[in-house]
């Protein structure tokens, strides 16, 4: 069967070149007008010097500053460890709905698609709510048992924003894995544990192998959208956990350098791109 997609009056391939670009001339503009023009403003003031002379030497600058360089370590250690901890909550979870019967199993995948329409700022709104300072089981903690002011100030640190993150985008792996193990054929399972195979070996030998494309798929979006998070540092008010996103916010909203945002919003992209293409290689080399 040809590959050709079929338009009205016709085949793609057989079109003519004008009616090529009548299709792609919508396409082009909104392109153009959404993501070329920023991009082309933001190269224009990054690769400018203070005199208005083309030139690296704006860039140089903040990439050689320490609040870039702890920007982007802390950028990537809450990407990564967010990522790898939804991969393991998730794996763990999907397993549990997919496997372990119990009563309510669909309604929680259908809750899981629901969480997945939540913008992510609500979460630490919960968060600071519940556990916070002025949070409902601080009061309680300290009222039952005389729990300092600051029994939960990690909350506002590192760890606080990872667990933030991690419940927020759980759900964003696990999505994928329960497709996976929805495909998994039951008579698969039953074979493995007539022959004596236990539990983990199941686990291991069939589960997982068919995991690994689901796995990396759900685990490339969760450290794309943690390493361009910014709602949830925001709202978790962090003062000494600057992220890339963070940064630019400064620079832009807070201090009018639009040139030094400019020059991040740069590197966050060149970043996000090159593991979103790290990701694309490593998935055409696992089996389907």
């Amino acid at each position: 069967m040809s590959r050709a997609v079929v338009l009205r009056g016709g085949t793609w391939p057989g079109q003519p070149a004008v009616a090529w670009l009548a299709w792609l001339a919508p396409s082009i503009l909104v392109l153009s007008i959404v993501l070329v023009y920023p991009l082309t403003l933001m190269g224009a003031q990054a690769f400018h010097d203070p005199s208005g002379a083309p030139g690296l030497g704006r860039f140089v600058t903040v990439l050689r500053s320490t609040v870039f360089r702890h920007a982007l370590q802390h950028t990537l250690e809450i990407a990564l460890t967010s990522t790898l901890l939804c991969l393991v909550l998730g794996f763990a979870l999907a397993l549990l709905l997919s496997f372990v019967p119990f009563r309510g199993s669909r309604a929680v995948g259908r809750l899981i698609d629901a969480y997945l329409a939540y913008p992510s700022f609500l979460i630490a709104l919960s968060l600071i709510f519940l556990y916070g300072n002025a949070g409902v089981f601080s009061v309680f903690g300290r009222a039952l048992f005389g729990a300092g002011p600051n029994a939960t100030s990690f909350l506002y640190g590192f760890w606080g924003v990872v667990l933030a993150e991690v419940t927020f985008y759980t759900p964003f792996v696990m999505r994928p894995l329960l497709a996976a193990f929805d495909a998994i054929e039951p008579a698969q399972l039953d074979m493995a544990s007539s022959l004596g195979e236990k539990p983990l070996g199941v686990i291991r030998r069939i589960i997982l192998p068919a995991a690994v494309p689901s796995l990396l798929a759900g685990g490339s979006l969760c450290l794309l959208l943690t390493l361009n998070e910014f709602g949830i540092i925001l709202v978790m008010g962090a003062k000494d956990v600057i992220t890339l996103p963070m940064l630019i916010y400064g620079k832009a909203i807070q201090q009018f350098d639009y040139p030094g945002a400019s020059v991040v919003a740069l590197c966050n992209i060149a970043l996000s791109l090159t593991l979103y293409t790290l990701y694309r290689h490593l998935l055409t080399r696992v089996p389907s």
